[in-house]
């Protein structure tokens, strides 16, 4: 493998039930690089985003991490390498904001034996990066949408992970909280070199914060590449069945923009 690849799927196929989710899936990530996985709901993203974080055996095929296959990986080890943040993270009701960015530093050993002054580092340039500093001692239960969804971007982050996993990071949040979480993951990304991959439904959010996109549906890789190279209205047309047009902002930017079904045509 590669070396600027950061995880490598080979023909991945994953099967649950009798539904066949993902079929002959290869694709290599890059490291460094943001990459945003889309497609109509049900097209396996999140299921795909489970096997790359090691949570899901795939059905057949394999993801490599470092030359490794994931399963070759204890858990602490493959959590040092990987941080993945779900849809919907449960918290007791009483933890502070410090308590659940702390435990992000699980896989660095045991309460008696690690560097406590490290974990105290990375918890501390965790807060500080999500704009979290001040929320230390709230409740997690206490806090907004947006508030919340940062929280748990900090314990991520204070994993030290090389590689970022997202699923749906912007969902049931505002337009404001939206971009200020999107804004957090660019930074992320390019103050700390790490590689993102994470699944998105906002065109417009991974045409801008995106450097490839992954097109899923009927349980195959429909398109991989640059936003502005995989982005069309022939795509759209053809994998989410939406008619769409270009647009130009006033200050030049073109965007992509579905205006209708195409049943309506």
């Amino acid at each position: 493998m590669n070396e600027t690849v950061a995880l490598d799927v080979r023909h991945l196929q994953v099967v649950l039930g009798e539904h066949v989710i993902v079929r002959d899936l290869s694709l290599a990530f890059p490291v460094g690089r943001v990459t945003a996985v889309m497609g109509p709901n049900g097209a396996g993203k999140s299921t795909l985003l489970r096997v790359l974080a090691g949570l899901l055996a795939p059905t057949a095929g394999e993801v490599l991490l470092g030359r490794r296959p994931l399963a070759a990986y204890g858990r602490r080890e493959l959590a040092r390498r990987l941080a993945i943040l779900p849809q919907r993270p449960q918290v007791p009701a009483d933890m502070t904001v410090a308590r659940l960015v702390a435990c992000g530093r699980y896989p660095y050993g045991s309460l008696l034996h690690r560097d406590k002054a490290a974990d105290r580092r990375a918890v501390a340039a965790a807060l500080a990066l999500t704009g979290m500093t001040d929320f230390a001692e709230r409740q997690v239960a206490s806090l907004s949408g947006g508030e919340s969804q940062r929280a748990w971007l900090a314990l991520a982050l204070a994993q030290e992970p090389e590689l970022l996993l997202l699923d749906e990071p912007t969902t049931y949040l505002d337009m404001a909280h939206q971009l200020q979480v999107m804004e957090i993951i660019r930074r992320v990304n390019h103050e700390r070199g790490t590689t993102i991959i994470m699944v998105l439904h906002n065109l417009q959010q991974a045409a801008r914060y995106a450097d490839n996109l992954a097109i899923l549906s009927d349980a195959e890789l429909q398109a991989w590449g640059p936003p502005a190279d995989v982005l069309t209205p022939t795509l759209l047309a053809r994998v989410f069945g939406v008619r769409a047009e270009y647009f130009h902002t006033d200050g030049g930017r073109q965007a992509l923009l579905p205006v209708g079904l195409l049943e309506e045509s």
